[in-house]
């Protein structure tokens, strides 16, 4: 799976005008299950992006996790991730994973993140989505389970 992972001071997602998810202080999470992705990696992905230490301390460095912050979470299913511009100007997505499995493996994802007991609140797979965020730093971290 690949995860884009931005530290926000606040994110929503909209869909046909309506908000359909939000998140305060904490992190906005693109994700992509890739072909080949198992509920396993969907784990072991939420479990690095719990533990990932990019929240500033009280010295001002980046010491600290979503676990301590004790902030929330947006989980945004983004299928671009997936994108390949080896050839040509026009991405390619077939290394992504066929839609069925994305939404689970997505659904997955958000469920683990809320069974290590961080607050989540996701998009609507498959929509056309308008995001918001205010990206604090910023910071913007691309994770990929396969790495």
């Amino acid at each position: 799976m690949r995860a884009l992972v931005q530290r926000v001071a606040e994110a929503r997602v909209e869909v046909a005008g309506a908000v359909v998810g939000r998140c305060g202080k904490g992190l906005l999470i693109l994700v992509c299950a890739m072909q080949g992705d198992t509920e396993a990696e969907a784990e072991a992905l939420a479990r690095k992006i719990h533990k990932l230490r990019i929240f500033r301390d009280a010295a001002g460095k980046m010491n600290l996790a979503l676990k301590d912050t004790g902030g929330d979470a947006l989980v945004v299913s983004q299928f671009t991730l997936a994108a390949d511009t080896r050839s040509g100007n026009r991405p390619g997505f077939s290394s992504a994973a066929d839609p069925a499995t994305g939404e689970a493996l997505y659904m997955h994802f958000a469920r683990t993140l809320r069974a290590l007991g961080v607050a989540v609140e996701t998009g609507q797979f498959g929509a056309d989505m308008n995001v918001h965020l205010v990206n604090a730093g910023p910071v913007t971290i691309w994770l990929d389970s396969a790495a």
